[in-house]
Parts: structure tokens; sequence; C-alpha cells
């Protein structure tokens, strides 16, 4: 295992909590995400977190399934196949990423749709500093590779004096000033 894990249970923790204090008059909200209302955001949420313990478990893709309400389960799902020691080895079957490649996806699927929501939403959404820095780090990595998968945006200009968290969202696609 490495230090990606505590971010990750952080950032499903903090997710989660964002999730369940969404009302039913909230899920039709647009979200930044333009694919996705609050609903269909929780549930790509939702599949991700399934897809993150398939992966993790050695298993494959899993096809994309509408909205449950049932977030926080699927990510403790998920934390528990990361807990794994042999899930952080190799590369994975699914995908022909390394493992902890996927763990850093997770953590900016976790990191990014948590920020959708809030500003979606109007509710605060934290990410320390650390976990800031590393989910830029990875977005300068991999957002090239994931533009041309259809993954994220094009970047959006950012102020350089921007806080790590608002450089990384613009780097995958985000307008950090964005309102509903």
């Amino acid at each position: 295992m490495n230090e990606t894990l505590p971010l990750m249970e952080r950032a499903a923790g903090r997710t989660a909590d964002l999730v369940e204090s969404i009302g039913e008059d909230e899920l039709a909200l647009p979200t930044p995400c333009a694919d996705y209302d609050v609903r269909g955001l929780i549930a790509h949420l939702e599949w991700g977190a399934s897809l993150f313990e398939s992966l993790a478990s050695g298993g494959g893709m899993i096809p994309q399934s509408e909205y449950t309400g049932d977030f926080r389960d699927r990510a403790e799902r998920m934390l528990a196949a990361w807990r794994r020691p042999e899930a952080w080895e190799g590369v994975s079957p699914g995908m022909g990423l390394p493992m902890s490649t996927l763990a850093a996806m997770s953590l900016c699927d976790l990191d990014v749709h948590g920020w959708d929501l809030s500003v979606a939403t109007g509710r605060p959404y934290e990410v320390d500093e650390e976990e800031a820095e590393r989910l830029l780090a990875f977005a300068g990595q991999m957002a090239p590779t994931g533009r041309k998968m259809g993954a994220f945006g094009e970047p959006v200009e950012v102020p350089a004096e921007a806080s790590a968290l608002h450089r990384a969202l613009g780097e995958l696609g985000r307008d950090p000033s964005w309102k509903p």
C-alpha cells in the first residue's frame, strides 16, 4: 500500500457526507460536469466506487448503472478492496495501468466530482493541501491522455496563484469559478 490510501479514505468519507446531505429536491440541479445533473453525477460516483472496487480486486470494467442512493456503502467496499496489499501490485488486467495509477484515478474521481456536487448544491468541500497537491500532480500527468479519451475537458486557465485544488480543476477542464 502507499500514501494514496489515506487520501482516498478521507476523500470517500468527505464525498459520502456531502452526497448524504443532498435532498431529493436538489437531484435535478446542474453541475460543472456538463454531462450530469446532481442525480446523474451521484450515479456516476456510485459506479466509480464499484468500478474501482472491481479493479482493485483483479476484475475488469463494469457497466454504469442508474442512481441507487448507496454511495457510502459502495465507497466502503471500494476502500476495503484497496486495503488489501495485493491490490497495489502490478498492472490492472481490466485497464492495463499500474494499480497505483488506478488508485490515483479513484482519488481524482472522488475529489473532482465531490467538488462538482459541492458547487452545484452550494455546500463546502474542503480538500487539504497535501491532497490537492497530489491531485494537481496527477492532473498534470494524466490530463492529456484523459482528454484524448474524453474523460477530461480542455484545460481552463486558472491564475498561477490559485490554490492547488483550483489549478488541478482547471487542468482537468473544470472552471473553479463555475456557478449554477
